[in-house]
């Protein structure tokens, strides 16, 4: 009750203050006057005002209608310089953005070289399909073949042996090299137990094993086998040893195997002309006449010298020699 007393009160003052400064002017016009400010005293919060705020802040959303226009600028700047994440290079990006002109003409080159690329791989590729015979790159002297009229006393032979022999024989005329795991001539190559495996199985031994540790055993279950414990070429050791029988070596390389027999031959006999002992396989480093040989060859059969080091098992040593089981030697 005492504010609207008071507030009575403060309306009569205004209107008298209104009365005495007002013209002179008609008094409809006096009256209109006093009345809207009346009205203004009585709406302490006019609606119109925040009306007018809002419309200024519609006024500011509207000013920013030109910058859309150069936001998309910037988007249209961004995709180009994409490489570089720097974000503050936004001053050099819009005066890089004539420079991706030529950028994508320099894309475009590097794109053609690496197709130009491809068309040269298909010539390495063909390459190694020579490699599969790999003689003319092979370290060491040619392959060396022998005939049956070379080696002495060839027609005492069994009929059996023969042909043993000159299966042997017609693939050191092959040019064959040394292929580890190989077992088949057309590989271009054959590993020393995939000789004696592919040569005993042309002449009906099927039963041979394929690796040389089984073939020894292979021997040695057959009860043919005569070890080998001098290293001398004249010992009474190597009586029993016919053309046509197996050779076993240990610690020609490092494999673990039990037993540790890592290469075999088959023996052919003395040649006429040297007199001296020969064989026939497939290896990647004996001699023959004084010179290495690479591959399917014919080669001296020579016992290895004493191991120089410490380690045995990278030494060769020869073990002993066997009888091809079921051989008939009729």
């Amino acid at each position: 009750m005492i504010l609207f007393a008071a507030t009575k009160t403060i309306l009569r003052s205004l209107l008298v203050l209104a009365i005495c400064f007002t013209a002179i002017p008609a008094s409809g016009t006096a009256e209109e006057s006093l009345g809207t400010k009346i009205k203004k005293i009585f709406e302490p919060t006019p609606t119109p005002t925040p009306t007018r705020k809002h419309r200024k802040r519609s006024a500011k959303k509207t000013t920013p209608s030109p910058s859309p226009t150069a936001s998309p600028k910037q988007k249209k700047i961004s995709p180009t310089p994409s490489p570089s994440p720097a974000p503050k290079a936004k001053s050099k990006r819009k005066k890089a953005s004539p420079t991706p002109t030529p950028s994508p003409s320099a894309t475009v080159t590097p794109a053609e070289t690496p197709s130009a690329s491809p068309t040269e791989t298909p010539r390495p590729s063909a390459t190694p399909s020579q490699t599969v015979h790999p003689t003319p790159e092979r370290k060491g002297a040619p392959n060396v073949s022998l005939s049956p009229d070379e080696i002495a006393g060839y027609d005492t032979y069994p009929p059996k042996v023969h042909q043993i022999i000159e299966a042997g024989l017609e693939l050191t005329k092959q040019n064959l090299g040394y292929s580890y795991g190989s077992a088949e001539p057309t590989d271009g190559g054959m590993d020393c137990s995939g000789f004696i495996y592919y040569v005993l199985r042309q002449n009906g031994f099927f039963d041979v094993p394929r690796d040389s540790s089984q073939q020894y055993v292979w021997v040695r279950k057959a009860g043919n086998f005569n070890a080998v414990l001098s290293r001398h070429e004249d010992s009474f050791e190597f009586d029993a040893l016919k053309p046509g029988d197996l050779l076993f070596w240990r610690g020609t390389y490092s494999i673990d195997r039990d037993p540790p027999v890592t290469h075999t031959m088959i023996y052919l006999g003395r040649e006429k002309r040297t007199k001296k002992r020969v064989m026939v396989g497939a290896s990647d480093g004996r001699t023959y006449d004084g010179k290495q040989r690479f591959g399917v060859s014919v080669f001296d059969f020579k016992l290895p010298p004493p191991p120089t080091s410490a380690d045995a098992k990278l030494s060769p040593v020869f073990v002993g020699y066997g009888r091809i089981p079921g051989l008939i030697e009729d």
